[in-house]
This record gives structure tokens, sequence and C-alpha cells, in this order.
């Protein structure tokens, strides 16, 4: 077999592969020998049927098989001959294909990057320090009050905080428009759910009164038939009822599974579990800097196959997680083209980082981590006896303690300050990371 490689850009490979005429025959005598035990043909016993007559009926098929077969054979060859790492299905394009002669064919497509991951030492990271102080967890319990919030219908005028239930019919030069009425809806004034001055238009309203607001659509409204223009609601107010916070008492610690009806338990239960997410988002902080600082100093480039791959991926979560009857190719692939190039490239860098300082998942981190998952449940015992009982979920566990181990290998090098801020500051949710 003979095979010539071409570099037509940093990442694409030509390969010009020719497999010798002897070996393609082989192959298709081969297809021909077993078919020749197996053919039922009109005039003769199975396995009884002469060459020459299967060669006429079936050797064309055999030739297709066999050549098709060769060119994924020989093509694996070739790439182990090169020592070449294909990042993708290669692009086939047949030059000689002729019966008696040698196949040749050229074999177009990307391989992964070589590279050797630097500049660990100039990735500053900053570090937060937090603690949850028991004004935090008031704060907390407000707000699983506020969640559980009840509604208790009064004969007052409405006021902001309380909820209406309301009939209302949108119009725009006197014709209702998609999408512009609602039957027995409710709505908390202040909330910001309807347009600017949609809410603020029904403080005051009682129950069984009508009011007609004079509105207009923001001009960046998502709705662009709708953007800018003026309409009139006509909105029937059915009734009004006034916000109610539950007591912190047995009935509202039950909601969330507390074993002991006290408040002394449920705020050590909601404390544990504030600590638990402040944990996880100092970790989720350290790492978004890590990799960003990562892609920052490895500036690779990266496989379109790959990225094709992976807004791919990306399509099938986004219609997973949004639903709808559209088709993942629907998506258009500029939607998802910066965050799959993000991802292929960091996920290039981190298997990089494990072989170059052969980094092997830590199994005393993988227990850890199991049972702190299993920790927020009610018997964590069954949880942690299912992860090490389920091979798939324990692979992804251990993927997870690899990438923390990454993590934890750059830090060892970044320059890292640490800075103490609030649990409110700590848990605030970071900016989305920039495109690499």
């Amino acid at each position: 077999m003979q095979v010539s490689v071409e570099s037509t850009s940093a990442l694409e490979r030509r390969l010009t592969i020719g497999v010798p005429a002897e070996r393609i025959e082989t192959e298709v005598n081969k297809r021909l020998q077993q078919t020749a035990r197996r053919a039922k043909v009109p005039g003769f016993r199975p396995g009884k049927v002469p060459m020459s007559v299967i060669r006429q009926r079936y050797e064309e098929s055999a030739r297709q098989e066999a050549l098709g077969e060769l060119i994924q054979a020989s093509f694996y060859e070739a790439v182990l001959e090169q020592k070449l790492k294909p990042a993708g299905a290669p692009s086939v394009e047949p030059k000689v294909f002729e019966k008696g002669k040698d196949l040749e064919y050229v074999a177009t497509f990307e391989v992964y990057p070589e590279f050797e991951v630097v500049g660990l030492e100039g990735i500053a990271v900053e570090r937060l320090q937090a603690e949850v102080a028991e004004s935090d967890v008031d704060n907390m319990l407000e707000i699983l009050r506020k969640q559980n919030t009840r509604y208790k219908q009064v004969e007052r005028e409405a006021q902001n905080g309380d909820q209406l239930n309301i009939d209302f019919v949108g119009k725009i030069d006197g014709e209702a428009f998609a999408g512009g009425s609602a039957k027995g809806t409710s709505l908390v004034l202040g909330s910001g759910r309807m347009i600017e001055g949609f809410e603020a238009g029904l403080v005051g309203v009682k129950a069984g009164e009508e009011r007609v607001l004079s509105l207009t659509f923001p001009e960046d409204y998502q709705n662009l038939d709708l953007a800018g223009k003026a309409a009139e609601f006509a909105v029937t107010v059915n009734t009004v009822s006034e916000a109610e916070l539950p007591e912190l008492n047995a009935e509202f610690f039950a909601l969330f599974g507390i074993a002991e009806p006290n408040l002394e338990a449920f705020r050590a239960e909601v404390g544990k579990n504030m600590d638990r997410e402040l944990r996880q988002a100092i970790k989720s902080k350290v790492k978004t800097q890590v990799m960003d600082g990562l892609l920052a100093v490895n500036p690779i480039e990266v496989p379109k196959a790959l990225i094709e791959n992976e807004v791919n991926r990306l399509r099938v979560q986004a219609v997973q997680q949004f639903g709808g009857n559209i088709k993942p190719e629907q998506l258009p692939a500029n939607l998802f083209q910066e965050q799959a190039r993000r991802r292929v490239a960091l996920g290039l860098i981190v298997a990089e980082m494990v072989k170059q300082f052969e980094i092997k998942p830590d199994e005393s981190k993988v227990k850890a981590m199991i049972e702190e998952i299993a920790s927020a449940y009610q018997e964590p015992e069954q949880v942690v006896a299912w992860y090490y009982g389920n091979e798939q979920q324990l692979g992804e566990v251990r993927s997870v303690v690899l990438e923390e181990q990454v993590v934890d290998t750059v830090l060892q090098k970044a320059s890292v300050t640490d800075k103490t801020v609030s649990y409110e500051e700590a848990v605030k949710p970071a900016e989305a990371p920039q495109a690499a």
C-alpha cells in the first residue's frame, strides 16, 4: 500500500492512498466464494453453481462491497502508519477506481491539534471567602415564606403586592390582536409581568370594577409586530386578594420534609443547604476563572468537525430543554457556534493537562463527592450504593472529579488572591464566560 500525506492547513491533511489491484481481487474473490456457497440459482443445486455464473451475477456488487471496506480499512492503516489522529470522518475522493488497476483515492480530514499547555503562572484567580451568617439564614427563611405565599380575598382597593384575578381584552386601532386577551388570569401587582403601565394602572381598583388602560408597547418588545404600538386594554377585575405569609410552624416545616417539626431543626437544615450552595458557588466561580485563563494563555486552533459535532449536541439539548415541535437541525448553527468552540477548546486543553501532568481520578475525592450529593437526600446510604452500582453514573462523577483536579493543578501554579465577601455576593450568579 502506498501512502503520501500533505498538510493543506494547520489541521487539515490530505492522504493519497494506493491499494494494489491484487489485494482488491483477493477480497472480491473471497466474497464471490462466500456467495457461491449460499446462492440459489434456478437449474443448480445450492453450492454447485459454477463460479462463472456466480461472477456474472454477483461480481459487481461484490466489487463495490470490497472497495468500500478496503477504503475504510486502508484509511485507518494509513493514519496509523503516518501517526495521525483524525478529528472526524474523512472526505473521500476516488482518483483511480477501475477494474484491474490499483485503487487510488484521496482522503481529506482534520487532525487533533498538537500542543503543550503553558502559561499557568500567568493565570490570575480571585477566590471568594464567605460564611453563612445567622442573618443570611433569617433572609432565607423570609424568601421561603414568600415562595409559599397564600392569597386571601379582600374587599378593599388593590395595592402593590396584591394578587388580582382579571379578564382583559387588548386592542390596537380598535382591533383585538393575537395574544392580547385572557380570562381568569392571576396577576400580582408590582411583579413586572406585564408591559409598563399595566400593573400600575390597576392600583386602586376593587373587585367587580372595569378599567381601560391606554398603553404603548416598548420599542424593543419581543413580538416585533407589537413593538412601539399604542394599545388599549379593557380590564375587568374579578377578585382582589392580599398576600399572607405562612407562619414558621410544624405545618410549614413539613413542606420541606423536616423530621423534627421545630424552628431550631428547620434553621439547621436550611443553614446546611445554604452552606452546600455557598461551597458550590465559590468552586464554580473559581473553575470559570481557571477555564477562562487556560483559554487565554493557550489559544489553540480547533477542528471544524469537532465544533460541528458539539453544535449538534447543543441543538439537541436546546430542543430537550425548551420542547416544542422544532427539530434540532432546524435551529441555526450560528446560535451555538461560539459556545461549541469554547467547549471543544476547553475539552482539548483539559485532556492535554490530564495527559501532561499525569492526573488520575482521586477515588477518595470521588467518594466524597458522591457522599456530598447523597447528603441532600433523606436516605443518603441508598444514593451512595446506587452510584457505586451504576458504572455510567460513577464514570460521570469521576470525570467531574478529574476536571476539579485539573483546576487544583492550575491553582497550584496560578496567581491566586482571596477576597472576603458576603454570602449574598458569593452565591450571586457569575457573568457568562467570554467566548474563546
